[in-house]
């Protein structure tokens, strides 16, 4: 399985620190972001890689290169003219992705998860990692109901950013600016979309001071 850490965006909240850095490359604990992914997905024997970049891609290029420090093999889906959004930065990279079911992984979260758990061939068109909601997003996002994720419903829990994805899910798409959630939506209405409940860590690192924390987390570790 082929897997894609979504890096492209510009990380408004983030800002001052995503002026002259992209988010995946701040670092936490002596570490950029997105190296923990690259080498989580390593130990998982994930070892072909694609990774899009936008804003300031030029130094994720160059700071990953082909990714062989890391043990996987880094393919580039560049999104120059514009920053595409989750479901069209998706569809502008299945040339790379290939045939296959696909994992992704969001490149401004910090998570302990083991890829490795993921199921290889999702039942329906995807398989969404969900976790307990974080402070700043107590309503959720999905609900789980018996192995399924549903768009509504109790006990709501928020999207991880981890998923497996067939490429038939954006089928219908055409290329531009789009997100994926709506597409997520609608396949959950059809039943397409499992998923499970991970209690482990995870951290949306979506403002200085989230990304503070977690530097505060890491280093008493």
């Amino acid at each position: 399985m082929k897997a894609m850490i979504l890096a492209a965006g510009r990380g408004e909240r983030m800002r001052p620190l995503t002026d002259l850095t992209p988010k995946p490359l701040l670092r936490v604990a002596g570490k950029a972001l997105i190296e923990y992914h690259l080498d989580a997905l390593a130990r998982a024997g994930l070892r072909e890689v694609v990774v899009n970049v936008g804003h300031l891609g030029g130094q994720i290029e160059a700071a990953l290169g082909d990714g062989e420090s890391y043990g996987v093999r880094i393919q580039y889906s560049r999104e120059d003219a514009a920053i595409l959004d989750t479901g069209g930065g998706i569809l502008n990279a299945l040339p790379l992705l290939g045939d296959a079911p696909f994992l992704v992984v969001n490149g401004d979260v910090y998570a302990d998860y083991p890829f490795e758990q993921l199921p290889a061939v999702p039942a329906g068109l995807a398989h969404l990692v969900l976790v307990p909601n974080p402070p700043q997003h107590p309503g959720g996002d999905f609900a789980l109901r018996d192995g399924r994720v549903i768009g509504e419903g109790e006990s709501r829990l928020t999207f991880s950013g981890i998923g497996v994805y067939r490429p038939q899910l954006f089928a219908d798409c055409r290329p531009g600016v789009f997100p994926l959630a709506p597409l997520l939506r609608q396949a959950m209405a059809a039943g397409q979309v499992s998923g499970e409940r991970y209690d482990g860590r995870w951290w949306d690192i979506g403002t200085p001071a989230r990304l503070a924390a977690l530097e505060a987390r890491l280093t008493a570790r």
